[in-house]
């Protein structure tokens, strides 16, 4: 029986269904259109709490974080059953969100207290942004993927997306394109590394 691969988005945007999802979307069309599970996951309304630096996560090294309060949990079981990961913020002051923030924080700790619970997974980072400071968030995103091991997948351009106002997004047409590239870049690499 052929292997489902599965990929799963998170979405760092206080406002739920805005560009970023819309950004994400677009990505997660063109896996599926490959034959890749999907699924998105909002934070929007959501509690979710920056990292305490307790080092539980690193005490009893199961996989979660030890503070059960929020999605956190949640977040890193979706992670770890899954073959690639999007992370999405919008840009906040040049940076990702608080949310994102907080996601990429505690999710990497655990990952550090857990060796190999991301590693060789794929992952990508998406960016809405109203006009600047997008590449910073990008790279805060990747940094995530890249000291937990990950692979990450890129696209024909930097995969940011410009837009303001909710829906904004879909008229940058170079944007909502290097995000359908990047899915099926994804969808591509997925089929490859899991035939060995």
């Amino acid at each position: 029986m052929e292997e489902i691969l599965k990929v799963v988005a998170f979405c760092g945007s206080a406002r739920k269904n805005g560009n970023t999802a819309q950004l994400l979307e677009t990505g997660l069309e063109a896996l599926a259109r490959e034959g890749i599970d999907t699924e998105l996951v909002q934070m929007a309304g959501k509690t979710i709490h920056g990292c305490r630096a307790c080092f539980g996560c690193f005490t009893k090294k199961n996989g979660r974080c030890v503070f059960d309060d929020d999605i956190v949990n949640e977040c890193l079981e979706k992670m770890e059953g899954a073959d690639g990961i999007l992370l999405g913020s919008p840009t906040y002051f040049a940076d990702v969100s608080s949310e994102m923030k907080a996601l990429i924080d505690r999710c990497g700790m655990v990952g550090r207290a857990n060796p190999d619970m991301l590693k060789r997974k794929l992952g990508a980072s998406v960016v809405a942004a109203r006009r600047a400071g997008a590449m910073h968030a990008f790279q805060a995103m990747n940094s995530f993927f890249l000291i937990s091991e990950m692979i990450v997948v890129g696209s024909s351009y930097w995969n940011i997306g410009i837009g303001r106002e909710k829906g904004e997004v879909a008229k940058d047409e170079e944007g909502i394109n290097t995000l359908r590239i990047l899915g099926e870049n994804m969808a591509w690499l997925l089929k490859k590394v899991t035939t060995e």
